[in-house]
């Protein structure tokens, strides 16, 4: 093996021992990070948050069952928490404002 780099065998080898449901928690970990960092004002793009909602609903339906009940619990938990801090922000948008989410 070349310092740093792995063999082909032993990528083979690595994704033999990956799961995704391992994978599609990362992703809801991602998820759920970049919703809430679209949220701060300085970065604000109430469309990405709330496409990352969707997402969260979407996988955490799928993980049902195949993750720990107490995964799925707290991914409902934020998926929650992440849709009450975003119909907190779109309230705070006055009216008639002109949409900045991408």
């Amino acid at each position: 093996m070349t310092e740093g780099i792995p063999t082909e065998k032993e990528l083979g080898e690595a994704l033999v021992k990956i799961k995704v449901s391992d994978v599609l928690v990362e992703t809801m970990q991602g998820l759920a990070s970049l919703g809430y960092h679209r949220l701060d004002t300085e970065t604000r793009d109430l469309e990405q948050t709330r496409l990352a909602i969707e997402a969260l609903k979407a996988m955490g339906g799928v993980l049902e069952g195949v993750v720990p009940a107490e995964l799925t619990r707290d991914f409902n938990q934020v998926v929650a928490n992440l849709q009450l801090a975003y119909a907190s922000a779109v309230s705070e948008r006055p009216a008639g404002a002109a949409s900045t989410d991408g």
